[in-house]
């Protein structure tokens, strides 16, 4: 089992070098780089040998350990989750502002908690596309703020606060004309490249506040972007553990970061893409799997999609089940949905239940109140685009989509003991 205390301290480290799904997975990757994995490129032939191999598309990453006595109709298990979060990302002709105001222009990006990102110190973040075709990660670190109107000009705020989503959440940056100033020229020094070699960019907003432990016996952990980064950094750690076992294994295991899910996944690096099936593909092939032989190791397969869900709030208990409220510090949640929003059933709450006393970690289930609609994973997807057998869980957050939110300790932990026991093919 995780030492609850040693894996927040490492977790942290790892969102605070992931502000964006882009440097998410070049932290996955430099991870992986250090326990020796190898790297392909998708444009090249790939290598039969056993071992850990990985993939980096824009901001997702596979990336799988395949064992030494691994066959046509070895089967995988596949722990999916989503690197991005979230936010606001950076507009085309970026540089706006009025009255002596330097703004930023940009568009919401998934469904954040809007109101959480007023008065925060924020960085642009994410990837530059240079006009040679290289790519470069750029980070600011504190250069922006969407200020809130003081309560002496809008006295009803605490009323009931509104925010148009064009007016009144553009950041300020600097002072002056947006006629003389140029945003991409300072991304540019950040980045140590020419600012007329930037041909495009993927920038989001990330909160620059550090994570912090908190409350009765540091009990308690917030952060940004713990939708879905908890469970990458589980999913990674559980990986890098099966590595390090040397434990000859009947599947092979399989870590799927993707991007996009957010808005939906409908991307080229999203679980409704062909990021995934394309990996596994190419290393059945490597195998000399013939394409029936595939579907022999997909039946065989199980994915455990990971994704953040909600613990009871203390506040607004009402909008959760009367019968099904779990708990902070009571382990992972097991989310069940009759309307296949999750894809769990009966053989993934059996495995999960497997999983749970193998490792020694608690879970709970989740089920939405009837009157609140309810949210979807990565799960359903992958199940309908390779016919695994999934099963959905996932840390219990309070301020899910919120510029930081919070969990408790042991629960984060508690999804890494799963995840490694899912790898160990309990």
């Amino acid at each position: 089992m995780h030492v609850p205390a040693e894996y927040i301290a490492d977790f942290a480290r790892f969102i605070a070098a992931s502000p964006s799904s882009y440097h998410a997975a070049a932290e996955v990757a430099r991870q992986l780089d250090d326990a020796g994995f190898t790297r392909l490129d998708e444009e090249e032939a790939w290598s039969d040998e056993a071992g850990g191999r990985y993939i980096v598309r824009d901001g997702a990453v596979i990336a799988w350990l395949q064992p030494a006595a691994s066959s046509p109709t070895t089967p995988f298990r596949v722990l999916g989750a989503h690197t991005d979060s979230p936010g606001f990302k950076l507009k085309p002709s970026p540089t706006t502002g009025s009255h002596g105001w330097l703004q930023a222009g940009v568009e919401v990006y998934g469904g954040p908690l809007l109101n959480s990102w007023l008065d925060r110190e924020l960085e642009l973040a994410g990837r530059l596309a240079l006009r040679d075709g290289a790519e470069k990660l750029v980070r600011t670190g504190p250069f922006l703020r969407i200020p809130q109107l003081a309560i002496h000009l809008e006295r009803g705020a605490n009323d009931g606060l509104t925010l148009d989503r064009q007016r009144h959440v553009q950041p300020v940056w600097g002072v002056g004309s947006a006629s003389e100033a140029d945003l991409l020229a300072h991304i540019a020094a950040f980045a140590g490249v020419d600012r007329d070699d930037i041909a495009g960019y993927d920038l989001l907003t990330a909160d620059t506040h550090a994570p912090e432990r908190f409350g009765l016996d540091g009990a308690f952990f917030a952060a940004g972007r713990m939708d879905n980064l908890s469970s990458v950094y589980a999913g990674l750690v559980a990986l890098l553990d099966a590595q390090r076992s040397g434990a000859d294994s009947d599947h092979i295991s399989v870590l799927a970061a993707f991007d996009h899910e957010e808005l939906g996944s409908q991307s080229r690096s999203g679980a409704s893409g062909p990021i995934l099936d394309d990996v596994l593909t190419r290393v059945a092939e490597g195998l000399g799997a013939t394409r029936s032989e595939q579907k022999q190791a997909y039946a065989a397969s199980w994915c455990l999609s990971a994704d953040a869900g909600h613990a009871v709030h203390p506040n607004y208990s009402e909008k959760h089940d009367a019968a099904n409220q779990p708990h902070a510090g009571e382990g992972v949640l097991l989310k069940i949905n009759a309307n296949q929003r999750y894809a769990t059933d009966a053989a993934g709450a059996a495995l999960v239940a497997r999983l749970s006393a193998a490792a020694g970690a608690g879970y709970q289930e989740f089920v939405s109140n009837n009157t609140v609609p309810c949210g979807s994973t990565i799960g359903p997807l992958t199940a309908t685009r390779l016919g695994i057998r999934t099963v959905d869980i996932g840390v219990p957050l309070l301020s899910m989509h919120s510029a930081r939110e919070m969990v408790h300790v042991d629960d984060a932990a508690a999804l890494a003991d799963l995840a490694t026991a899912f790898f160990a093919g309990e």
